[in-house]
C-alpha cells in the first residue's frame, strides 16, 4: 500500500511533467537574457520616424512611393 498522504498524491497529479517545467524555465531564461541584451544595446536606429499617418497633416504622397493601392 502507498504511504504518501492523500493531499500529496492529489497535488502531484495536477503538476505538469518535468519536461514541460524545464522548457518553461528555459523559455523564461532565454527571454530574460534577450531582454537584458536589448536593454544594454539600446535602440537600433534612434531618430528614424515611421511613415506619416493619414491624419498627420502631411498631404500628398512622396515622389517614388505608391499611394497605398489607390
Amino acid at each position: 500500500m502507498d504511504h504518501t498522504p492523500v493531499r500529496t498524491r492529489v497535488f502531484t497529479r495536477f503538476l505538469p511533467p518535468p519536461a514541460v517545467c524545464g522548457f518553461l524555465l528555459l523559455l523564461g531564461v532565454v527571454f530574460a537574457g534577450s531582454y537584458a541584451v536589448g536593454a544594454a544595446v539600446g535602440p537600433v536606429a534612434p531618430g528614424i520616424v515611421g511613415p506619416a499617418s493619414p491624419g498627420s497633416g502631411q498631404g500628398g504622397t512622396t515622389p517614388g512611393h505608391h499611394s497605398g493601392g489607390h
